[in-house]
């Protein structure tokens, strides 16, 4: 079998689990991949995963001409400090290395600032999919977000269907496809790190966020003119948190309901990706066609970067 350089990067939180590392690895080495960086893995200050310093010198030396340009990109794991390194990335360097390169660069949660920087500055593609701890080092590791990791990666377009809540109508739009966790995308607001996006399809998650908080980050979208030029929203998964006995009644549903009489575009649900065992692999930058009929939705990923 050929196998494929890996490469692993952690700019936010440190590896708790060895066992758990150890186990992600294993399974990328068991899927072809040659994995780099595995110093990473043992870097620890405060909550983050090595210094400031440590953790942006190694996403800067990808734009290094000696550096070997690795077939994977492979975020470690969310949690925080990804922000930190925004200011300080090569953005200049890494768009005239990586730029029309056949590297995949994944991640999500936390990583998602990184990404849409990336998007920003260097006009870079990257992807919104698996990471190490929590999909390739779990213990049950989901065939779907396997299937979807290694078929995207492997092909100019993919096609992927689900069933959402059906109360959009039917629709037909393209643009480009972009976003990620939902407070990581509203924490870049205002700044230079957010993509100036016309006439795209934006597709958010969360974790640990009950509805009103939701809701609360996109009429945060919809009151700055971002939801207005956008074609549609796309609504991953919103899981691990708490209805309380004050919400009354106010959960999930009742607040995309209300979002969709203010918002003025089309919102479809139920994206298989987030915080989730199953999770789609999405170029972030790449095209997206979406179309739904009924409950019905299908989604075709074009214009990434993929490994031949």
């Amino acid at each position: 079998m050929q196998t494929r350089l890996l490469e692993l990067i952690a700019p936010s939180g440190y590896a708790p689990d060895v066992d758990v590392a150890a186990r992600g690895v294993e399974v990328l080495e068991r899927l072809g991949y040659t994995v780099s960086n595995r110093e990473a893995l043992d870097r620890r200050y405060l909550r983050f995963a090595g210094t400031d310093a440590q953790r942006v010198a190694e996403i800067n030396q990808l734009a290094g001409r000696d550096h070997p340009v690795p077939d994977v990109v492979l975020a470690v794991r969310g949690g925080y400090g990804a922000v930190h390194l925004l200011e300080q990335l090569d953005y200049e360097g890494l768009h005239r290395r990586l730029a029309g390169a056949p590297v995949a660069i994944i991640g999500h949660s936390d990583f998602t600032a990184i990404q849409l920087a990336l998007l920003a500055q260097s006009r870079l593609t990257t992807f919104a999919g698996p990471m190490l701890l929590a999909d390739f080092g779990a213990e049950a590791l989901s065939d779907f977000t396997l299937n979807q990791f290694q078929t995207v990666l492997r092909s100019p377009s993919h096609v992927v269907e689900w069933q959402g809540d059906g109360a959009s109508g039917d629709i037909d739009v393209s643009g480009t496809l972009w976003g990620g966790n939902l407070a990581m995308v509203c924490s870049l607001i205002g700044t230079r790190y957010l993509p100036q996006i016309e006439g795209g399809v934006l597709f958010v998650e969360d974790v640990n966020e009950p509805p009103y908080r939701v809701e609360r980050m996109l009429y945060q979208l919809h009151q700055s003119g971002i939801l207005a030029r956008q074609r549609a929203l796309v609504l991953g998964d919103f899981s691990q948190y708490r209805l309380s006995d004050y919400d009354n009644g106010y959960d999930m549903v009742a607040m995309i309901e209300s979002v969709r009489k203010v918002i003025g575009i089309p919102v479809v649900t139920d994206l298989p990706f987030g915080h989730c065992p199953d999770k789609l692999t999405l170029p972030v930058g790449g095209q997206g066609r979406l179309q739904t009929a009924g409950a019905q939705v299908r989604l075709t990923l074009t214009g990434y970067p993929y490994i031949a």
